[in-house]
C-alpha cells in the first residue's frame, strides 16, 4: 500500500500547455516493486511534461481538444471514481488517481501489487483509497488559510519536508500534515544543504549519541592433523543518534590495542560522507604483513533517525576464544563421553553465562546419566535427549587452570520414531558439542570506541554512552573420531562501550 508518485499541477487555460507542474514527488524503491508486482503489464512512470499533457488531454482540460474522441468521450468511458488510465506512448499508465479543485490538480499514481492485465477490481487494490487520503491531505494543507500567491508559494516549498515525515518513501503514515508542521523548521527549506534520503525528519528532545560493537565468530574444531580447524571474526557497528537539525555532523572513531586484529572488508552505510582509502583496500583476501591498517578507523558522518549499521567487518584473530575436545565412544546402547574445555588466556574471564549443549536427537530418551566434572554442573533434557552442561553463570569464571573437563557415560532408551526428529548430522560417530556464553565488556579484535573521541557538531551538548558484551550464537566442536561434517558454525561477540 504504497504511492509510486505524486503532481500537484496547476490549470492555466490559455497558456501553451494551459497546466504547470507546481510539485512532483517520485518514490524509485515503490517504482521497482510495481516492476516486480506487474511483470509484463508493467509501465513506468513518465516525466513530468508527458504526464501532464497525458492527464490534461485525459480530463479534457487541452484547449486544442474539444472534439469528440471515441476512446476518450464514448458512453462507455464515463468516469465516476477520478481514477484513470493515461495513454503515454504506446502504453496505458493505470490506475491515475485525480481531480481538479480550485484550479490546482491533484494527482498520484498508486502501487498495484499485482499484475495490470486483466485489470484488478478497484476495490481490490488498497494503494488507490490511500492516494485518495493522500491527496486530500495535501488539498486540506494548501487551502487552509490561504489567502495570496505568496502564500500557496510558501506552502508549496513546505510540502517536500512534509512528505519526509508524513509519507516516506511513498507510505502514507499521517494524511494531517498539519500534524507535522511543529516538528519540522522551515528556516531550513531555502538553506542551500539538502537534507539526505536516509535522515526523513528531525529530532526534538535530549541530544544523546549511543554506540555498540558486535562480533561474529565463525569457528569449526576437529582436533584432527589432517584437518585445520577455522575460525573467523565478522563484526558490526550499531549506532543511535538523537540530534536536533536537519544535519548534524558526527565523527565516530574504532580503535585498537597494540596487538589488535586489524579490521578488513569494511563496508559502510551511505550517510558516511568520506572515508580513508587505507580503511576500504584492507581485504582478508591478501595475506597478512605489517603494514595492514590497524586504525584508528574514522567515520565522518551524517546519522539518520533511526538506529542504524554504521558498518560492518571482518578480522583474522589468531585463536578462538575456546579450545575445544570432545570425543564419543559407543559401547552397546550406552554412549561413553569426553569434552575437554580451555579458555585462551587473552580472552577476557568473567562470564554472565557459559553453557555446552551435547545433543544425541536420533537416539531414544535418556534413560540414565553417569557423570564427572572438574567444574560447573549437568542437566539432563530426558525426552529432548540433550545434555546441558552449565559452566558458568552471573559472574562466575572458568578456575585459574583455564581448563575444565567433563566425561561420563549416557544410556538410551527405545526410540519413537513417530514423535523424535531424525538428524544426518548426529548419526553415529557424527556427534557435536555446541557452546553458548556471553561475556560483558570484551571483543576479539580488542576493538573499541572512546566516548572522549566521539566528536558531534550539532546545537547542545549530547550525552554519549557506550556499551559493550560478547554473546555466542554457535560454537562447534565436533566428535573427534568422526569424519568432518560440512557444516557451519558461528559465536556471537558483541562489545559496547561505557
Amino acid at each position: 500500500m504504497a504511492q509510486r508518485a505524486v503532481w500537484l499541477i496547476s490549470h492555466e487555460p490559455g497558456t501553451p500547455l494551459c497546466g504547470v507542474v507546481k510539485f512532483s514527488r517520485r518514490y524509485p524503491t515503490v517504482e521497482k516493486r510495481a516492476k516486480v508486482f506487474n511483470g509484463a503489464s508493467y509501465v513506468p512512470v513518465p516525466e513530468d511534461g508527458p504526464f501532464l499533457k497525458a492527464l490534461l488531454f485525459e480530463l479534457r482540460l487541452l484547449d486544442d481538444e474539444k472534439d469528440f474522441l471515441e476512446s476518450r468521450d464514448s458512453c462507455s468511458h464515463i468516469n465516476k471514481t477520478s481514477i484513470y488510465g493515461l495513454r503515454v506512448g504506446s502504453e496505458e499508465l493505470w490506475p491515475v488517481v485525480a481531480f481538479l479543485k480550485n484550479g490546482m490538480i491533484y494527482a498520484c499514481v498508486p502501487l498495484v501489487e499485482q499484475t495490470l492485465s486483466p485489470r484488478p477490481p478497484l476495490i481490490s487494490i488498497s494503494g488507490i483509497s490511500q492516494g485518495f487520503e493522500l491527496l486530500f491531505g495535501v488539498q486540506d494543507f494548501l487551502s487552509s488559510g490561504q489567502k495570496t500567491d505568496s502564500e500557496l508559494n510558501t506552502k508549496l516549498s513546505q510540502l517536500s519536508d512534509l512528505l519526509l515525515q508524513t509519507c516516506p518513501f511513498g507510505t502514507l503514515l499521517d494524511a494531517n500534515l498539519h500534524n507535522s508542521l511543529d516538528s519540522i523548521n522551515f528556516a531550513s527549506v531555502t538553506h542551500l544543504q539538502k537534507q539526505p534520503a536516509w535522515r526523513t525528519g528531525t529530532y526534538k528532545g535530549k541530544p544523546q549519541v549511543s554506540i555498540s560493537i558486535t562480533e561474529k565468530v565463525n569457528s569449526m574444531q576437529y582436533d584432527k592433523q589432517e584437518i585445520a580447524d577455522t575460525w573467523q571474526v565478522v563484526g558490526v557497528v550499531t549506532c543511535k543518534c538523537d540530534l536536533e537539525g536537519s544535519m548534524p555532523n558526527v565523527t565516530i572513531s574504532l580503535s585498537l590495542p597494540t596487538n589488535g586484529s586489524p579490521l578488513q572488508d569494511i563496508l559502510v552505510h551511505p550517510c558516511v560522507t568520506s572515508l580513508d582509502s587505507a580503511i576500504l583496500t584492507s581485504s582478508s583476501i591478501d595475506a597478512m604483513d605489517d603494514s595492514a591498517f590497524s586504525g584508528p578507523y574514522k567515520f565522518p558522518l551524517t546519522p539518520p533517525l533511526e538506529s542504524f549499521n554504521l558498518c560492518y567487518y571482518t578480522s583474522q584473530v589468531p585463536v578462538p576464544p575456546i579450545l575445544g575436545f570432545y570425543q564419543v565412544k559407543e559401547e552397546e546402547v550406552q554412549l561413553k563421553i569426553t569434552v575437554n574445555l580451555k579458555l585462551h588466556e587473552s580472552v577476557k574471564n568473567s562470564f554472565e553465562f557459559c553453557e555446552a549443549h551435547i545433543p544425541f536427537y536420533n537416539r531414544g530418551p535418556i534413560t540414565h546419566v553417569e557423570y564427572k566434572a572438574s567444574f560447573g554442573q549437568l542437566e539432563v533434557f530426558r525426552e529432548k535427549s540433550l545434555l546441558v552442561w552449565i559452566i558458568g553463570k552471573l559472574g562466575q569464571k572458568f578456575p585459574k587452570s583455564m581448563e575444565i573437563s567433563l566425561s561420563g557415560t549416557v544410556t538410551f532408551g527405545a526410540k519413537n520414531h513417530e514423535k523424535q526428529s531424525f538428524d544426518q548430522i548426529c548419526i553415529g560417530g557424527t556427534a557435536y558439542l555446541k557452546l553458548h556464553f556471553r561475556i560483558l565488556d570484551y571483543t576479539l579484535t580488542g576493538c573499541y570506541v572512546d566516548q572522549h573521541s566521539v566528536q558531534v557538531f550539532a546545537s547542545g551538548k549530547p550525552k554519549i554512552s557506550t556499551h559493550r558484551k560478547l554473546i555466542s550464537s554457535d560454537y562447534y566442536i565436533w566428535n573427534s573420531k568422526a569424519p568432518a561434517p560440512v557444516t557451519y558454525g558461528s559465536l556471537l561477540l558483541v562489545r559496547c562501550h561505557n
